[in-house]
């Protein structure tokens, strides 16, 4: 039984007949089912390329998959305006590229006493991120730090 190139099926042809038909177009003859089967079912394509085809699907599976990582930035209590930015930048960096940020403020002795300005600290931080992020971990003290998890908000398509 020989199947054509586009699926249709041209009929019996002894395997002499459906190689030259292969030959004529340009084709490959590959078997289709089992060797022990009557009668045997062969199919005429590009061989080469249906190779190329499996391949570049099977990758392009592969690269869908998306990994979930998560970031952090640590601050202080006492992180001044110029660091508080440049750490701001690169936790919208870090948003904007799908990854999830944990932030963290670690107090030293007795600055866990002012925990407060910790959590002004990221307070501040939510306000300034909201278009971009939501939080997903409230800020809560956990030891000598005050941590708060940010990922990207879900967009609507």
């Amino acid at each position: 039984m020989l199947i054509g190139a586009n699926g249709e099926k041209i009929g019996l042809l002894s395997f002499s007949e459906a190689l030259e038909l292969a030959r004529e177009k340009s084709l490959d003859l590959v078997q289709v089912s089992p060797s022990n089967s009557d009668p045997v079912v062969c199919k005429l394509l590009d061989y080469g390329k249906h190779l190329f085809d499996k391949k570049k699907s099977a990758s392009s599976s592969k690269v869908k998959v998306k990994r979930n990582t998560t970031k952090e930035i640590k601050f202080r209590p006492s992180t001044d305006v110029g660091d508080y930015n440049i750490k701001l930048k690169k936790i919208k960096s870090f948003i904007l590229g799908g990854d999830k940020t944990k932030i963290s403020v670690r107090f030293r002795g007795r600055e866990i006493l002012n925990s407060d300005m910790g959590l002004n600290l990221l307070n501040k931080l939510r306000t300034e991120l909201e278009d971009i992020a939501q939080v997903d971990q409230e800020p809560s003290l956990e030891g000598r730090q005050l941590l708060m998890v940010l990922s990207p908000l879900k967009r609507k398509n």
